[in-house]
């Protein structure tokens, strides 16, 4: 039991590192960018559903969150958010990509396709049974765009250097967990610890160098309060449940005797608006219990913390978004399903 305990807090903490070294650098690179990913959605409706599709498949919720503000300042249609929500696995991605890499990569072209092509439909649907989604908000604001959010400033390394206690803090766990992975103590897999090998450097880097705006807003208060302990608390949760059951009872027979069941209980548990549950499903396929078909049901119709801004401003939007992604997850999984995928 202590054996199977250390297994799964060494492999929960690889993939906790593994997922936040990610976080911190897509978000860095997207406020160093000015926020100008946002510009691929603008334009025809065609273009609108790629330019979605696209920033939802990009791991984590940044992709997802750009394009829920544009959803709300008017800028994207309803079938356009739709498709994003289809195509983003929120922290999950994240958590795919450290476990089973080259099935996330084609999983991400999957949903990307998935969602420009629902998008079209639900847009095609909404015209037909005459759904009015709710108006724009125009004091909507994105973040990116504020002039004083930089990534980089030269301030930072004016002498007396002064760094503070949580940069200093932050920058010495990484470095730690980096010695940690050259000691062979994290990351038993050879792909994971190449790369946190080249993850960790760069985000101690970041840490040292960002602004304290940065540090604070987007990496003590959205990063680490907001997405570690969850991220971190889930993957151990299901890699514990997943482990002890394997070793308990017969979760496999159990699992390929019921899979419509859990094929149904994916796309279900997908309407929770955040991550952290459709954990169990990635843990699952992981270890070969289901196959690609429930995996692609519970991140279809799951979008991790996209939704919750977008609660804000229409809680009535977000229902039929999750409806209709949770008809066309299920539809499309169930026909994976049954050719055998």
């Amino acid at each position: 039991m202590v054996e199977v305990v250390f297994h799964v807090l060494e492999h929960a903490v690889a993939i906790t590192l593994f997922v936040f070294s990610m976080m911190l650098l897509v978000d860095y690179v997207s406020v160093l960018t000015r926020g100008r990913l946002g510009t691929v959605v603008r334009g025809g409706r065609l273009r609108q559903y790629l330019g979605a599709s696209f920033l939802g498949a990009t791991p984590g919720c940044l992709g997802a969150f750009l394009s829920v503000s544009m959803y709300m300042r008017g800028f994207l249609s309803f079938g356009a958010i739709v498709a994003c929500m289809v195509a983003t696995s929120g922290d999950e991605a994240f958590v795919m990509l450290a476990m089973f890499p080259q099935t996330a990569l084609l999983l991400f072209a999957v949903l990307f396709v998935a969602g420009s092509v629902f998008g079209w439909l639900s847009d095609a649907v909404v015209r037909r049974l005459r759904i009015q989604p709710s108006p724009c908000c125009v004091d909507a604001a994105i973040h990116h765009t504020e002039e004083y959010c930089r990534c980089f400033d030269r301030e930072v390394w004016r002498w007396p250097w002064r760094p503070g206690v949580p940069r200093i803090l932050i920058a010495a766990i990484l470095l730690a967990a980096l010695a940690a992975v050259g000691a062979g103590w994290i990351g038993e897999d050879p792909w994971i610890r190449v790369a946190l090998w080249i993850l960790l450097p760069l985000s101690a880097a970041a840490v040292l160098t960002v602004p304290e705006h940065y540090l604070r807003e987007h990496i003590l208060a959205h990063l680490v309060r907001r997405h570690l302990a969850g991220v971190f608390l889930w993957t151990l949760g299901a890699l514990l449940i997943v482990e002890l059951g394997l070793r308990s009872w017969d979760v496999a027979g159990f699992v390929r005797g019921h899979m419509p069941i859990v094929l149904l209980t994916a796309g279900l548990l997908g309407l929770i608006p955040t991550s952290g549950p459709h954990l169990v499903f990635v843990t699952l396929f992981s270890q070969g219990l289901v196959p690609f078909s429930v995996l692609l049901v519970s991140s279809v119709v799951q979008d991790g913390h996209a939704a919750l801004p977008l609660l804000s401003h229409s809680p009535r939007d977000v229902l039929l978004i999750k409806a209709f992604n949770l008809v066309l997850g299920v539809a499309l999984g169930a026909v994976l399903y049954l050719v055998g995928v």
